[in-house]
């Protein structure tokens, strides 16, 4: 119940070493970086001559090394406290407050109808990690808010589509926390209830803790199947569950002890309708599993690239899998656009699952068809933007650059063309033209650059609003960005590139104003609006439902 993660490889952050040509080979070879040597005379000696500092010339003093940018404590902590935790702390903290009123018997709502508050919170956890609504989250933002807004809302809105997992998280743990409540509220008058309900309490209870448990960020990014096959199937378990918890709790009849209960009641309470809700969350994005056939092309012993029926729209990720449950990793899609015949997948060579992809290449393999919205897809509400990436990162990056004329192209890596083979090579050199791309091919110009120092000459060359990458930078490097993010790509947008100096004197209020400020006062509107959503849609239909006890 945490931000989704993924293996280097998927992320894009594999960088590939092996042999291969500069990707532009007019640019690399007249580009290759010079070599130095500091050169000193030194006097000739004759036989048995004592040398002397007269008789050898000394070198030269060396430079001093430039020395790093010192950042604050609170850029740190600005940097680490981003969008997922602000969710996560506001909605923790209201859910708490109001868990803390019922405890207190200050909200007879709560204590009335905690099944409520458990499946809703349970509800939009789920919700949040729905394929469908995320796409339709990020089609309503890029439709209404893409270029004419101020720039501060539109980084606001990226930070948000990306950290929707805070909320996911926060619902999560206040939803257990609301069951945990509920349970020993059953246990402190035991006697009536029936023993079967009090043991079904504590099972969804413990396979809620287990899911949750499975989902932690260590266990996500150290011991991914474990993760994928605990947090999958007990959360399966949990909605299992969940439908019967919540059927046997409104067909018992505390009053008289027996289970007397009309279906027709069950189905008008409030859990039953969260609980239906979060099924189909569930199950739709499953109903467009399909196995497709699937061309691999392998370049080198570390590269896999998919080739896949159907064009896409930029920014999408593609789930696939050997198996119809088990194991689904996600890539980004490339694709020339939805006119397009294919849409490509590069597929780094790390973990058992990509290893297969190269040792036993599959004809067909599984994938959802609707495929998932990545934060990249948000482009579109900039003007002008730059994508940086290394290695397997241009699998997220290409597609906006290709479908886009406004977005520049960096891309470092090693031996690209050898690596990656023709098909993507060929994908860049036919879409994108030499003024829309630079390929640092770190081999042949013997290291990688100054990351920093490219991008700052880019941005200003390009005039960008911000820029995407797919690349993990050094502490260093970090903090320059407005904005760092740790789900599937870093996102780093910025209002305006300074020079060093200038952006050493101002950074505090220039990361307050494009962090601080504005995005904590979206985020608080949004959380807010969704804890209040939750909380009025409880009461409405506890009001209809006793009105419609009143006019029967």
């Amino acid at each position: 119940m945490s931000r989704p993660a993924y293996n280097d490889a998927e992320k894009g952050v594999l960088d590939v070493r092996s042999l291969q040509v500069a990707a532009n080979p007019d640019l690399t070879k007249s580009e290759k970086k010079a070599v130095d040597f500091d050169v000193f005379p030194v006097q000739s000696l004759k036989k048995d001559a004592p040398v002397s500092p007269s008789n050898v010339a000394k070198p030269p003093p060396q430079t001093p090394k430039p020395q790093k940018m010192k950042v604050t404590k609170w850029v740190h902590f600005i940097i680490w406290y981003d969008s997922y935790r602000r969710f996560f702390t506001v909605i923790f903290v209201l859910n708490f407050t109001a868990l803390g009123f019922a405890i207190a018997g200050l909200w007879p709502y709560a204590l009335q109808y905690p099944g409520a508050l458990v499946v809703g919170n349970l509800n939009f956890a789920v919700l949040m990690r729905n394929e469908i609504f995320g796409r339709l989250l990020y089609l309503f933002v890029n439709t209404c808010f893409a270029k004419w807004t101020p720039l501060y809302f539109r980084l606001g809105c990226t930070s948000t589509l990306q950290h929707l997992g805070g909320i996911h998280s926060s619902c999560a743990i206040s939803g257990i926390a609301w069951l945990i409540l509920m349970i020993v509220n059953q246990y402190k008058v035991k006697y009536d209830y029936n023993d079967s309900l009090l043991a079904f309490g504590v099972v969804l209870i413990i396979t809620l803790i287990i899911t949750l448990i499975a989902g932690l960020p260590w266990v996500r990014n150290t011991h991914h199947n474990v993760f994928e096959r605990n947090h999958r199937f007990f959360g399966w378990t949990s909605l299992v569950m969940t439908w019967v918890y919540t059927i046997l709790t409104n067909t018992y009849d505390v009053n008289d002890g027996k289970w007397d209960r009309s279906g027709v009641y069950v189905v008008r309470q409030q859990a039953f309708w969260y609980s239906m809700g979060m099924t189909l969350f569930i199950v739709l994005p499953w109903i467009c599993t399909r196995k497709v056939r699937v061309d691999i092309e392998l370049p080198s012993p570390k590269v896999a690239v998919l080739r896949f029926e159907r064009g896409m729209q930029q920014g999408m990720l593609a789930r696939i899998s050997r198996s119809m449950v088990m194991e689904y990793h996600a890539f980004g899609i490339i694709s020339e656009g939805t006119h397009a015949k294919y849409h490509y997948l590069i597929c780094g060579v790390q973990g058992d699952f990509t290893r297969s992809l190269v040792n036993d290449p599959p004809r067909k393999i599984w994938t959802r068809q609707l495929k998932v919205a990545g934060v990249s897809n948000t482009s579109t509400l900039y003007k002008r933007g730059i994508r940086i990436c290394t290695g397997t990162g241009l699998g997220a990056a290409l597609a906006t650059c290709i479908q886009s004329p406004y977005w520049y192209l960096i891309w470092i890596g090693s031996d690209q063309e050898k690596t990656f083979g023709p098909t993507i090579s060929g994908l860049i050199h036919r879409h994108l033209g030499p003024e829309r791309y630079l390929l640092w091919d770190s081999k042949e110009r013997g290291g990688r650059p100054d990351t920093m120092k490219v991008l700052k000459e880019t941005y200003d060359y390009w005039q960008a609003e911000g820029t995407y990458s797919s690349q993990l930078f050094s502490e260093a490097e970090i903090s320059f960005s407005d904005v760092r993010t740790s789900c599937i790509h870093h996102f780093k947008l910025r209002r305006k590139l300074r020079d060093t100096t200038r952006l050493q004197d101002s950074w505090n209020s220039c990361l307050w104003y494009s962090l601080g400020f504005h995005q904590l006062l979206i985020h608080l509107f949004l959380t807010q609006s969704v804890f209040m959503a939750q909380f009025l849609f409880d009461t409405g239909v506890h009001v209809s439902l006793r009105a419609h006890d009143i006019i029967r």
